[in-house]
């Protein structure tokens, strides 16, 4: 039987990320992923994931949102790599509806650097928005996207340069943890390890039975477009990350990442179909993207009025409260957790590997977790 002192269990944004931080350590670290290495599978592909710190979820992300983006700044500085790119954000949506107002409270209870806009001061600024007259805006200058798959590319190499063992399509069966250690048994072999990080998403439930995690699986779309006009207006620096309360759902987009020939991505944020992560349908519906092309044909004409270019299937994995699952999640302390990210998680990838990596070998996290913690339910 092979012996580690920590596995990985799964090999996502926030997998490879521990794995990263644990190797660093000096532990002999084991992944373990049921797909190949940077898959489309769950919920860690899709070209672009908006990162900001104005965050509507509530004043209490903001101070691991500010970890964050100093660990995405040193994560740059050891890979010699970009993966934050810095363009600003709009969160846009009623003057009187939930997401500015919370926005608003988060920027001015932190003290971040924000403006509050009307929609003509919107519009005004971006001539590619057309907010009514009811709408207002929180801009965060300090927004940007990163890349998903360059970030799992990259975390999986760093890990591998501090001697991570790596092993791909090996799907884990059972996890049975004992007071002296985990037995990890795959379709391959058994594996004997002292400590056990499942950071699995939709599939951690069922690897986990015990926690008895309410997690729901959402399947969610992205849709990229050819704007009307062409997509110079809407390269980073010329068009920011966007999220838009509005027509009883949420919706938002990115700047084109890939360049002109990339197309400009957008997507809804609320809602989904339940979904089996086993048997999700990967295929995009017309109606799909026709609702989609709706919402933005009022707000963002020349994206809504564009040329659908393709799309892609991904994985939420919804707690009830929209809360991350992070923590210690056994009767002996041998298995860490981390799920539940609802989708809005991959902003947080470094601090929440850092938060994981420290769980496992100083039993607490430097970061407040009380927002995530796994009895909560």
């Amino acid at each position: 039987m092979e012996r580690y002192d920590v596995a990985v269990v799964g090999l996502g944004g926030l997998g490879s990320a521990a794995c990263h931080a644990l190797a660093a350590t000096g532990l002999r670290v084991l992944g373990l992923e049921r797909y190949g290495p940077v898959h489309d599978q769950g919920a860690s592909h899709g070209e672009s994931r908006g990162v900001w710190q104005a965050y509507f979820m509530g004043p209490g992300y903001v101070p691991y949102l500010r970890r964050a983006y100093t660990l995405w700044a040193e994560l740059e500085e050891a890979s010699g790599e970009k993966l934050f790119h810095r363009t600003g954000g709009l969160c846009v949506g009623p003057a009187d509806g939930e997401l500015v107002p919370a926005a608003l409270a988060s920027a001015r209870e932190c003290g971040l650097e924000h403006e509050y806009l009307t929609g003509e001061e919107v519009h005004a600024r971006y001539p590619q928005f057309t907010p009514d007259e009811n709408s207002a805006a929180v801009y965060d200058p300090g927004s940007g996207y990163v890349q998903p798959e360059q970030t799992v590319r990259v975390q999986l190499d760093l890990a591998r340069r501090h001697s991570a063992d790596l092993r791909f399509d090996e799907e884990v069966h059972e996890i049975t943890e004992s007071g002296h250690g985990v037995q990890i048994r795959t379709a391959r072999t058994t594996y004997a390890v002292g400590h056990v990080v499942v950071t699995a998403g939709c599939w951690t439930p069922g690897l986990l039975p015990g926690l008895d995690l309410p997690v729901q699986v959402l399947r969610k779309v992205m849709l990229w477009f050819e704007p009307e006009g062409g997509a110079a207006a809407f390269q980073p620096g010329r068009f920011p990350y966007w999220i838009w309360e509005g027509a009883g759902m949420i919706g938002y987009g990115h700047p084109a990442a890939n360049g002109l020939h990339g197309g400009v991505k957008a997507g809804v944020h609320s809602g989904g179909t339940p979904a089996d992560p086993d048997l999700v349908d990967r295929f995009v519906q017309p109606e799909e993207i026709t609702e989609i092309q709706d919402f933005l044909r009022t707000r963002i004409p020349a994206l809504g009025t564009g040329r659908y270019r393709r799309s892609a299937v991904c994985l939420y994995d919804n707690t009830p409260d929209q809360a991350f699952v992070i923590g210690r999640a056994s009767e002996h302390g041998r298995v860490t957790v981390a799920a539940g990210t609802s989708g809005h998680a991959f902003k947080f990838v470094p601090a929440i590997g850092e938060s994981l990596r420290e769980l496992v070998t100083e039993g607490k996290a430097s970061q407040d977790l009380s927002l995530f913690t796994p009895d909560r339910f």
